[in-house]
């Protein structure tokens, strides 16, 4: 079997070829890529594979956009951080899903999803899902009833909470998260993106990359960057460039323009 693994976590590439190995030493991979753009050039470029390792969240934005840029022929298996509530949106779409850390014996049985469904099929070609629509049933579901109107942050040796529409943005930092708050305050917090993601209005905030989830009135001014890119000026200012990767320009403008 010639599987392509599509993962931009080093470790986590050399965890998946290790376990690979180990359930199967027969087992080939076929090929790596980092990127939604080194992903359409490998899959435009070689043969479809058996079967496909996904991870959703890239360093160039989700990886479902790589379904609308080339066409998939292969059975996918996802290896990603959503939580459990997720895990049925998925199998219900005839695909598979792994958290991680990948485990050998979630591999192993989604490797014997993968041989009952060839089977089923007997060489017809596997049915690829609507990946928007999955998409929007995952955020759907992730999204809570009501959304978080302060967070609690330590500062020095003192607790204190901070109002959601204080917060300018959150971002990555060091593999830490942070706030900071709209008169320039920086704050840690105890929550990955994706879930503050989750926590907050999707009116007032939106995920421009992996690095940033911003505050609609901390956009200060909006310019055109290269190769289709976005470059935001943020107030407060942040201390590196924030780019809107290209993948996702289309989706900010319909936010910024509701």
């Amino acid at each position: 079997m010639r599987i392509f693994i599509i993962e931009d976590e080093r470790l986590a590439v050399q965890k998946l070829v290790k376990t690979i190995n180990a359930i199967d030493e027969s087992f080939e991979i076929a090929g790596m890529a980092d990127s939604i753009e080194s992903s359409v050039s490998w899959l435009e470029a070689n043969p479809a594979p058996d079967l496909i390792l996904m991870d959703i969240e890239l360093a160039d934005g989700q990886s479902f956009e790589i379904f609308n840029r080339v066409k998939i022929k292969s059975p996918v298996i996802f290896t990603t951080s959503y939580d459990e509530f997720a895990i049925q949106a998925f199998k219900v779409n005839s695909i598979d899903y792994i958290l991680k850390p990948v485990k050998k014996d979630a591999l192993e049985a989604s490797f014997r999803k993968f041989e009952e469904l060839k089977s089923f099929y007997s060489g017809n070609p596997f049915p690829i899902p609507d990946f928007k629509s999955l998409l929007k049933e995952l955020q759907e579901q992730a999204r809570p009833n009501e959304y978080r109107q302060r967070f609690l942050v330590k500062h020095g040796q003192r607790l204190i909470s901070v109002e959601t529409d204080d917060i300018a943005f959150f971002y990555t930092e060091d593999k830490l998260n942070f706030f900071r708050t709209k008169d320039n305050l920086k704050y840690i917090v105890e929550y990955s993106l994706d879930e503050l993601e989750a926590f907050v209005d999707p009116r007032k905030y939106f995920r421009i990359n992996r690095q940033f989830l911003v505050n609609i009135h901390s956009i200060q001014n909006i310019h055109n960057y290269f190769n289709g890119r976005i470059l935001l000026h943020l107030k407060p200012s942040a201390d590196i460039e924030v780019i809107i990767s290209r993948e996702r320009v289309n989706d900010f403008k319909d936010w910024m323009g509701k």
